[in-house]
């Protein structure tokens, strides 16, 4: 199969738009910085040169434990440029958890944030060199050396390595994913054309860049284009509305969970607020799906996807969204629902396993790191296992079922965790909730809620939300306890760490718990 390295991408945009913005960047304290395409070409340049300097050629590894920051992106595209790959990690990681990333993926070079210079230390011993840069600074002096003439250099082939990104664990241990050249190139042609992105857009990033979805969907896709993004430091429920109007952004991409804390600070429409397109993961309630679509002025597209799946291969309707569906598969992917068991096709309205067709390294992930029996596992006749299930209804349209471990056995019978949730979801006084399953003696396992409750609302029992579940859900259904929490413990991107609940009878953060029985 043909397909084009990412480094052609980036060449192909800033050839074609070399005058065009690219990189506007706010730094959290008010000031900005902003650079062309042909601009910031010519800064990664430099960084590449000192990559080179350093001894980072094509294979090399680039560990970055670094926030949004203009030194990330230059990082990220000296390293495409040149054939080298980056291992994006948290930040606030522990020491732990790098040392254990950088042992598996065993890159050579590590880039860190000067302010935690000395917490990454204790992670790097393997690493044959260590650099801290300010990611507040737009010069990037500790990271610039002569520049590179890329006519002098190899170009990368498509099945390269370019990333190798670390899953991030809500459900077990993280596995290493290896990302190509063509899987970067794959996931930007795609995006950018289920978002009918062009050069005159502007995409707005506030997750963080280490994750897959800044990388995918929004910065692939707007180097794809020729288009332009807007990168934050951090992600600001109070101030998101404010960020998208000053940088006339159209496009933006979301979780449940960040969309929930925005209107958890009251946020309203401001004006000249230009967003034409709003991607979200995860679902919202109704009410606040309509919310959301009055605060952006469009009404949010959900769409599903994973680090492996590389685009987000379903993706809900431009014309007709709706909140509840996660869509059709999106153009250029192939998905289909198998049979829990045996994989087979599985008839409308009956649940299955989210299954993914593609080829490895190029429409789908390279494969686990070092792990070729955990990749032989995800795949069944050449389609990606997800862990995932859905339904489809006569329209066609999926609708999110739960992974594999959110499906309980109660007595006997299957209680989906994401049915629970849903329900409790919808009582007013609730922001968001989270139902894990617990060890029982009499019905193997049941169900236990965990729920933060809407800011400003008082009064809030778990005797109320049984009873609210008592009305709305079968009795095998209801959550045999129910702890009122002040937040649930996440991933950096707002996932929730369910298997930091499962088992344990509170949970991290805890204000308050209450017990409710049924």
């Amino acid at each position: 199969m043909d397909a084009p390295a990412f480094a052609s991408r980036w060449e192909r945009a800033v050839a074609s738009v070399p005058d065009r913005p690219f990189l506007l960047w706010d730094d959290g304290s008010g000031a900005t910085a902003s650079w062309t395409y042909e601009q910031f070409d010519r800064l990664v340049a430099e960084v590449a040169g000192w990559l080179a300097d350093q001894g980072a050629g094509a294979g090399t590894g680039i560990h970055l434990a670094l926030p949004n920051s203009p030194a990330f992106v230059a990082l990220w595209l000296a390293s495409v440029r040149t054939g080298a790959w980056i291992l994006p990690a948290d930040p606030q990681a522990t020491p732990q958890e790098m040392r254990q990333q950088i042992e598996l993926a065993r890159p050579r070079l590590g880039v860190c944030a000067a302010e935690s210079a000395s917490a990454y230390a204790p992670a790097a011993g393997q690493l044959d060199h260590v650099t801290a840069v300010d990611p507040l600074d737009t010069e990037l002096a500790p990271v610039r050396g002569r520049a590179l003439d890329w006519a002098r250099l190899r170009h990368p082939a498509p099945r390269d390595r370019a990333a190798v990104m670390f899953t991030s664990g809500t459900t077990s241990t993280p596995k290493g994913v290896v990302v190509t050249q063509a899987n970067y190139a794959f996931a930007g042609d795609v995006m950018a054309a289920a978002a009918a992105l062009t050069a005159a857009h502007r995409q707005l990033v506030v997750l963080p860049l280490f994750h897959a979805n800044a990388q995918y969907y929004s910065f692939a896709s707007a180097i794809c284009a020729g288009a332009s993004v807007a990168l934050m430091s951090r992600f600001s429920a109070s101030r998101f509305m404010e960020q998208a109007a000053r940088y006339r952004v159209t496009h933006a991409s979301l979780f449940a969970a960040p969309m929930r804390m925005i209107l958890a600070r009251g946020a309203e429409r401001v004006p000249g607020s230009a967003l034409q397109h709003v991607w979200y993961a995860q679902n919202v309630s109704e009410a606040q799906y309509l919310e959301l679509s009055a605060v952006f002025g469009c009404r949010p597209r959900q769409l599903y996807g994973m680090t492996e799946t590389i685009p987000a291969v379903l993706t809900s309707s431009a014309l007709a969204p709706e909140s509840g569906a996660m869509g059709h598969p999106t153009l250029g992917c192939q998905v289909r629902l198998g049979d829990l068991g045996n994989g087979a096709e599985v008839p409308v309205g009956e649940v299955g396993e989210i299954l993914v067709a593609g080829v490895p390294g190029v429409t789908l992930f390279g494969g686990y790191l070092d792990n070729a029996t955990a990749t032989a596992a995800a795949m069944r006749d050449g389609w990606f296992r997800t862990g995932d299930r859905a339904i489809v209804d006569d329209r066609g349209y999926y609708r999110f079922a739960g992974r594999a471990s959110e499906i309980l056995k109660v007595a006997g019978e299957n209680v989906s965790t994401v049915e629970v949730e849903a329900v409790l979801a919808q009582h007013p006084q609730v922001l968001e909730a989270a139902v894990v399953g617990r060890p029982d003696a009499l019905r193997d396992e049941v169900p236990v809620g965990y729920v933060v409750s809407m800011p400003g609302t008082t009064g809030l029992t778990a005797s109320a939300l049984a009873d609210w579940c008592a009305r709305h859900l079968a009795p095998v259904k209801r959550p045999r306890d129910i702890y009122l929490v002040q937040e649930l413990p996440r991933t950096s991107v707002g996932k929730i760490r369910k298997f930091l609940l499962a088992g344990h009878g509170g949970a991290a953060g805890e204000k308050t718990m209450h017990s409710g029985t049924n």
